[in-house]
C-alpha cells in the first residue's frame, strides 16, 4: 500500500508540473531520470521493503530514504493545515495578508479561514459562537486525521479557540497560536468599549456586564472586573468556566482535552491599546490594587485547573512580546510573522 501512495504522490507531482503550477521546481523528465520513473519508484520502494524484511540492517537507510523521496516529489507534504479564527467586530477579510504571508513560507499549506459570527454578529455569546465554529472546524481535523492541524485565532477569536480545544474530547491540535488574545479576560477603557456601552465606564461596567441580560453579549462574557472579583466568579457564562474557576462537571473532561494540545503560543505587546491589561494575552491580569500579576503567580495557573501549568512544565508555552504593535495590526505584521509565528506553522 504504501508502494502504491509513493507512486500517486509522483504521477500527482507530474500531473501538476504538467499544468504549469510549480515554478522553478525540477520538471519531471529531471525527475523522471534520477527516478527512472513513477512505476520504477513504486518497484524501488517493493524492493527495499522486501530486503528491509529480509535483512533488519537495512531498515534505517529504508526509514531515512524514503521520507527523502517523498519530500523530493512534495516538499508542502510536512505542513499541517492552518485554521484561522477572527476577533471581535472582524471578518476572515482580515487575515488577507497573513494568509498570504504563509503561502510565501510554506507553500501548499491548506489554510481555511473560517468565515462566520463577522462584525456585529461577533457580539453574540460565545458558547453559541463556539457551537458555530466547532461546526466549521471539525471537519476539517477530521480530514487531517493523525498529521493534526494548527489553530491561529486573533483576539476573541483566542477565546473562542481555546473553547474549541476544551470542549472537543477528540481534536488534533497540535498547535494554538492566540494572536494578542484576552486569555484572563478584559479591564479597561478602550474605543471599543465607548463604544458599545456609552454610558459606562470601566469601573461601573459590572453593573450591566454581571447580569443574565448582560451575558448575553460576547465582550461580557470575558469581563473580568478585579474590584468584583466574585460577582465575576459566579455570573461569567465562558470565562470563569473555562478557566475552572468554579466547580463545574465538565471540568475534568475539559482538562484533559485542553492537554491534547502540544504547543501554545502567546502573542501579545505594551502597544496594543486594546486588551487590557495587554499581559492579558499572556495569561496575566490584574489583582484588587490593578497591579499586572504573571501568569505564574495566577491562581488559575497555580492550581493548575484546566492544565496551563502541566503544559508550561513540559515545555509547552512560547511566550511573545513585541512593542510598537497596535491591536489592529498584529494579523498583518510581517515582523510579527517572522519571529513569532511562521516558526510554528510546520
Amino acid at each position: 500500500m504504501r508502494a502504491h501512495r509513493l507512486r500517486r504522490v509522483c504521477l500527482s507531482v507530474q500531473h501538476r508540473q504538467y499544468r504549469g503550477t510549480f515554478g522553478a521546481v525540477t520538471p519531471p523528465i529531471a525527475l523522471s531520470k534520477a527516478l527512472w520513473s513513477c512505476d520504477c519508484l513504486e518497484n524501488k520502494f517493493k524492493v527495499t521493503s522486501n530486503m528491509a524484511a529480509g535483512c533488519p540492517s537495512a531498515l534505517p537507510t529504508l526509514l531515512f530514504f524514503v521520507p527523502l523521496l517523498l519530500w523530493l516529489v512534495d516538499p508542502t507534504l510536512g505542513y499541517k493545515p492552518v485554521i484561522m479564527v477572527h476577533g471581535l467586530f472582524d471578518s476572515s477579510a482580515s487575515f488577507k495578508q497573513l494568509v498570504e504571508f504563509i503561502n510565501e513560507s510554506h507553500p501548499g499549506t491548506n489554510i481555511s479561514v473560517i468565515d462566520l459570527f463577522d462584525h456585529k454578529a461577533s457580539l453574540q455569546p460565545l458558547w453559541k459562537q463556539v457551537m458555530g465554529f466547532r461546526e466549521a472546524i471539525y471537519p476539517i481535523m477530521q480530514n487531517a486525521g493523525s498529521e493534526g492541524v494548527h489553530l491561529l485565532c486573533y483576539s476573541q477569536g483566542g477565546l473562542i479557540c481555546r473553547g474549541l480545544l476544551e470542549t472537543i474530547p477528540d481534536h488534533n491540535v497540535d498547535t494554538f497560536i492566540s494572536l494578542s488574545s484576552p486569555q484572563m479576560g478584559q479591564y479597561g477603557d478602550t474605543d471599543y468599549l465607548r463604544y458599545l456601552f456609552p454610558t459606562y465606564v470601566k469601573s461601573n461596567l459590572y453593573r450591566f456586564c454581571y447580569t443574565q441580560y448582560g451575558q448575553t453579549y460576547s465582550i461580557c462574557n470575558f469581563w473580568n472586573d478585579p474590584h468584583h472579583h466574585d460577582m465575576y466568579i459566579n455570573v461569567s457564562d465562558f470565562l470563569a468556566p473555562i478557566n475552572s474557576e468554579r466547580p463545574e462537571p465538565n471540568i475534568t473532561e475539559w482538562r484533559q482535552n485542553f492537554l491534547r494540545l502540544r504547543k501554545l503560543v502567546l502573542i501579545g505587546g505594551p502597544s496594543d491599546g486594546v486588551i487590557t491589561p495587554w499581559e492579558s494575552s499572556h495569561f496575566a491580569f490584574f489583582d484588587e490594587n490593578e497591579t499586572v500579576v504573571e501568569m505564574q503567580k495566577q491562581q488559575v495557573y497555580e492550581t493548575d485547573t484546566f492544565g496551563l501549568r502541566t503544559l508550561d512544565k513540559r515545555g509547552g508555552i512560547s511566550i511573545y512580546s513585541i512593542p510598537g504593535v497596535v491591536h489592529t495590526m498584529w494579523h498583518s505584521n510581517k515582523t510579527v510573522y517572522e519571529e513569532c509565528i511562521e516558526k510554528w506553522l510546520t
